[in-house]
C-alpha cells in the first residue's frame, strides 16, 4: 500500500457520521468528492439497514443533487417498501443538514442454486500483470481518488476520447477498520465509467453525471473488476455512459450513468 494514502477513504466518526479523507477527492476538485466512493458509502448503508437473510442488494441508484465536500457526512437509510423477498430502500447523504446525495436500493431474495447460469457478455480480457500508467490533463486532480485506485488499462487512456476497458481494484478499503463487501467494491469503481469510456476531449469538454445506476445480477467475487465502458453524446442533447463490470469468473453487472455536457469554463 501507498504510504502517502490515508488508512481509507472515510474515518467512522459514530451516528452515521463519517470524515471524508483526501483519497475521496475527485479530477476536477481536491475539495470536491469522486462519486465511486459516495456510492460505496450509500450501498454500505443499505446493506446493514434491517437485512434479511437470503437477500441481497441488486440496483442502487444515486442521484447527485450537489457536489459533494471533502469533509464531515452523514448517511442514513430506511426501508420504504419491507417485504421478505422484495424491499424497496431508500437513503440520503447530508453535509452539515444539506441534502448532497439520495438513493434508493431494490434488495431481493436471491435467486435458488438450481437456476441455470446465463450470461450473454464476453468474458473479460485478461488481468495485465503490470499497470500502464495514464497521463493526466493538466487541470485534473489525480492525487486522490485515482491514486487510491490501482488501475490497469487494457484498451484506451483515461482522459482521451474513445470507449475503455480498465482493470482496478482499490488500494484503501472504503471505511478504516473494516472489509469492503463484493457490493461495495463494486459501487466504489462504477462512477468511474464516464472517465473510463468518454467519447470526448475532457480538456475541452466537461461532462458531469447527475446520477449513477448500477445492476448486478450476481455478486462480483475478488477484489480485482473489470470494466468496459462507452460514453454516447448528441449535439442540443445530453450524455450516455455504459458500461458493463466483469471478474474473472465473467460479467456480473451494469453501469448506467446520465451526464450533462457543456465547454470547459475559459481560466
Amino acid at each position: 500500500m501507498d504510504g502517502d494514502l490515508p488508512e481509507a477513504f472515510y474515518e467512522p466518526l459514530g451516528g452515521g457520521r463519517f470524515a471524508s479523507t483526501t483519497a475521496t477527492a475527485g479530477p476536477w476538485s481536491p475539495s470536491l468528492q469522486h462519486a465511486g466512493p459516495v456510492a460505496g458509502l450509500m450501498g454500505r448503508a443499505f446493506e446493514r439497514t434491517d437485512p434479511v437473510p437470503g437477500t441481497r442488494v441488486a440496483r442502487v441508484t444515486v442521484e447527485i443533487l450537489s457536489p459533494v465536500p471533502v469533509a464531515e457526512l452523514e448517511v442514513t437509510a430506511r426501508v420504504v417498501r419491507p417485504g421478505r423477498r422484495i424491499a424497496l430502500l431508500e437513503g440520503e447523504m447530508t453535509h452539515e443538514g444539506r441534502p448532497v446525495v439520495r438513493a434508493t436500493a431494490w434488495r431481493i431474495a436471491a435467486a435458488p442454486a438450481e437456476v441455470p447460469e446465463t450470461v450473454h457478455a464476453p468474458a473479460a480480457p485478461p488481468l495485465p500483470a503490470t499497470g500502464r500508467p495514464f497521463t493526466s490533463a493538466s487541470q485534473m486532480h489525480s492525487d486522490g481518488y485515482l491514486s487510491a485506485m490501482e488501475w490497469r488499462l487494457v484498451d484506451g487512456s483515461f482522459f482521451e476520447p474513445g470507449p475503455g476497458t480498465t482493470w482496478a481494484r482499490a488500494r484503501v478499503p472504503l471505511v478504516a477498520g473494516e472489509t469492503d463487501s463484493p457490493l461495495v467494491r463494486a459501487l466504489t469503481l462504477a462512477d468511474s465509467a464516464s472517465g473510463v469510456g468518454s467519447q470526448l476531449d475532457l480538456a475541452k469538454w466537461m461532462i458531469i453525471n447527475t446520477d449513477l445506476t448500477v445492476a448486478l445480477h450476481r455478486d462480483p467475487v475478488g477484489e480485482w473488476l473489470c470494466m468496459g465502458a462507452s460514453l454516447s453524446v448528441s449535439p442540443h442533447g445530453s450524455a450516455l455512459c455504459e458500461a458493463t463490470l466483469s471478474d474473472g469468473h465473467g460479467e456480473f453487472g451494469r453501469v448506467l450513468q446520465t451526464l450533462i455536457v457543456d465547454e470547459q469554463p475559459t481560466p
